[in-house]
């Protein structure tokens, strides 16, 4: 078993767990998690979120991101500047529309979540811009 420094197993889940807990997901869920889609900006139900908390993967419910690492970031999508736990994302250089940027995926059911981008606030410098329909939100947590 592999666990972060937060102290959660972040062993990768196998294809069958996967697909076990995709099954309840909807097919918009599915078109971003797993097919690497982007819901539309503006649109998200976690953007205008203000609760205390933390944002979990929608799949695997891995702790991702604190609710006092958000900000408004102008672009539609919820953003942060660092993860709950620099060990609950993984990065994978995306050039699928003909530039490069960083996609950011859960470590352990490799769900698409959003991207990363070097232009947020300190002290980071760094804007994860995240999609609502890959995370869900946990108030208090």
């Amino acid at each position: 078993m592999s666990s972060s420094a937060a102290g959660y197993d972040l062993t990768p889940l196998t294809e069958a767990q996967i697909q076990e807990k995709a099954a309840s997901l909807t097919p918009e869920e599915r078109q971003v998690l797993l097919d690497h889609g982007t819901e539309h900006p503006f649109c998200g139900t976690l953007l205008d979120n203000k609760l205390a908390g933390v944002y979990h993967c929608r799949l695997c419910d891995l702790p991702l991101f604190s609710s006092s690492a958000k900000f408004d970031s102008g672009t539609g999508w919820p953003s942060f500047f660092q993860p709950f736990d620099k060990e609950h994302i993984h990065y994978i250089e995306d050039t699928s529309l003909g530039m490069s940027r960083t996609e950011v995926r859960c470590p352990r059911c490799d769900s698409h979540l959003g991207h990363v981008f070097p232009d947020g606030p300190p002290p980071t410098g760094q804007r994860y811009c995240l999609n609502s329909i890959a995370m869900v939100f946990k108030e208090g947590d």
